[in-house]
């Protein structure tokens, strides 16, 4: 079997690095927003590296990163109670940049000595600022004008205000509401915005971060899709060496993503295992080999071992009901079989998975974290200690919109790489409750029927991820004259770019109603279909 080239007759562009793409970073702490990722998004997409810590980061981590700014998220609480999170006194004296945002303006104007009360007149969305200071965060931005001064739109959420600036700071721009929308030290080069830059409904939301990270902090907008590439090639060669490394390859777009970065980093040292755990979508298997195996339409020909370990999953999973406990079944269960297929080649050390950024997040397996566990991914929150094989996970530090453009980089298809997502777990953690061999085929029929109906709509590519959800209750149905007492299927589509926010899918009524129509009426042991409507936060993509 060919395979891609080895790594010393890699183009040039792909043997070296020369860019430190992590010289010039941000520092973003977190105070709760839910937004806090998004602002960690939009300083990507301007070309910088970043990181999410939490708040109370100790002086010796903060040194450790070595930031040229800091960015102080939003929050939900409010400053004017005494318990509430601070920003600690060894930020504000580092002679670094800070930048406020909402509640991280708030904390910072009143621990310099300015005061902030609870507002009689809050702001929950659209506003228009005024711009009253030529400073560098604002010059020369307008989307409107009252006459006098260049107006702003920007958006707010907040119930609290700065009513007395600490000393040295000056006003940058007010609103009708708010005497303080936006304020600077220009000497300590701390400055404050009420409103969220990091949305778009600020539109200069992201001329004005880029102006503090790369203006006012002095970073370079080296962060780019090559520019990724290289960087993670040379990581891959230098952690793996000349040894073998095995990749549990699913399909989607992470691993995929990985199994392109391993094909071009190491070649023919690259053994990838496609395993049938009973809990993959119709067709799965004959879709990889289709896509990344031998005669694809993709650059890469990869070496791809397919398991069937459906029994072995199953098996272990029977009768457990709790999402976290199925998780690390199902985590144990992959790495038992990929030591297994390990230990049938020679000289393998390491394990490549697809972990990716929001994983980490929602797993608290950030640095430092102290959030709580969301969900404990499966390859994150659900491997075995006693794994044997070192992890190699190249995407760890990026967001999924970052893989998908280094996916594109690499010379994956779009079907690849703008394929909707499917969870390390599977089906498993789309049937609520224990996971039965009838209750997978059931699910899968159903998920089935939904993406073929998305395609046929074209639907499917306005939506970022579509799925059936399996629910163990039983509802009444009536097919001609005979009662159904059987059970119900969820549907669930989402609108996201980080998948750490998403919006529900509005999808047709006419389009439900078909999709309905089929489940029911093609998969015996259904009786009922329901459309999830919610969004992310408060639920999450998946159910469990």
């Amino acid at each position: 079997m060919s395979h891609s080239k080895a790594p010393d007759s890699l183009p040039k562009q792909h043997q070296t690095s020369p860019e430190n793409i992590h010289a010039d970073k941000i520092l973003i702490l977190d105070f709760g927003s839910q937004y806090t990722q998004l602002i960690a998004r939009r300083v990507r997409e301007i070309g910088v590296y970043c990181e999410i810590r939490v708040h109370d980061i100790s002086q010796a981590a903060v040194a450790e990163f070595n930031p040229k700014g800091i960015i102080l998220s939003g929050g939900p609480e409010s400053v004017t109670f005494d318990s509430t999170l601070r920003v600690p006194e060894h930020i504000l004296s580092l002679n670094l940049p800070v930048l406020g945002i909402c509640y991280g303006m708030q904390t910072m104007a009143q621990q310099l000595g300015g005061k902030v009360s609870s507002s009689e007149h809050q702001e929950f969305g659209y506003a228009q600022a005024e711009v009253l200071a030529e400073d560098e965060l604002l010059r020369n931005l307008q989307d409107d004008s009252n006459g006098d001064n260049p107006l702003l739109d920007v958006w707010m959420s907040h119930g609290d205000k700065v009513d007395q600036l600490p000393p040295g700071f000056i006003a940058l721009a007010s609103t009708e509401t708010t005497e303080y929308a936006a304020i600077c030290d220009p000497v300590r080069r701390f400055y404050g915005v009420q409103f969220h830059p990091e949305v778009n409904h600020t539109t200069q939301g992201a001329e004005i971060l880029g102006r503090f990270v790369k203006s006012i902090c002095g970073c370079a907008g080296v962060w780019t899709p090559a520019n990724i590439v290289d960087d993670l090639i040379g990581k891959i060669q230098q952690q793996v060496g000349d040894r073998q490394v095995l990749l549990g390859l699913s399909g989607g777009v992470d691993s995929s993503v990985v199994a392109a970065l391993l094909s071009r980093a190491i070649g023919d040292k690259l053994t990838c295992v496609f395993v049938d755990n009973g809990l993959l979508r119709q067709g799965e298997g004959k879709q990889v080999m289709q896509m990344l195996g031998q005669g694809s339409d993709n650059v890469f020909d990869l070496n791809i071992v397919a398991v069937d370990a459906e029994e072995l999953f199953l098996g272990r999973l029977a009768g457990q009901a709790d999402p976290e406990q199925k998780r690390k079944i199902i985590g144990n269960t992959f790495i038992d079989v990929f030591e297994a297929e390990a230990n049938k080649l020679q000289d393998v050390k390491f394990l490549a998975q697809g972990t990716i950024y929001p994983d980490v997040i929602e797993s608290a397996g950030n640095k430092g974290g102290k959030a709580h566990v969301i969900k404990s991914h499966h390859n994150v929150g659900g491997l075995p200690d006693y794994m044997q094989l070192e992890l190699v996970e190249p995407l760890r530090e990026l967001f999924k919109d970052e893989v998908r453009k280094i996916g594109l980089e690499l010379g994956l298809t779009k079907e690849i790489v703008f394929r909707h997502p499917f969870p390390g777990p599977g089906l498993g953690v789309r049937i609520l409750g224990p996971v039965t061999k009838e209750f997978a085929d059931l699910l899968r029929l159903a998920d089935h029927i939904f993406i073929e109906e998305l395609r046929a709509a074209e639907l499917y590519d306005k939506t970022s991820q579509a799925f059936a959800v399996f629910l163990p209750i039983k509802s009444v149905g009536v097919v001609g004259d005979a009662r159904r007492y059987e059970y119900v299927i969820a549907l669930r589509a989402v609108e996201t770019i980080d998948f750490m926010t998403a919006r529900w899918a509005h999808l047709p009524y006419e389009f439900l109603e078909r999709v309905s129509g089929r489940i029911i009426n093609e998969i015996s042991g259904i009786s009922r279909v329901t459309y999830d409507i919610s969004s992310k936060p408060p639920a999450t993509i998946e159910w469990e």
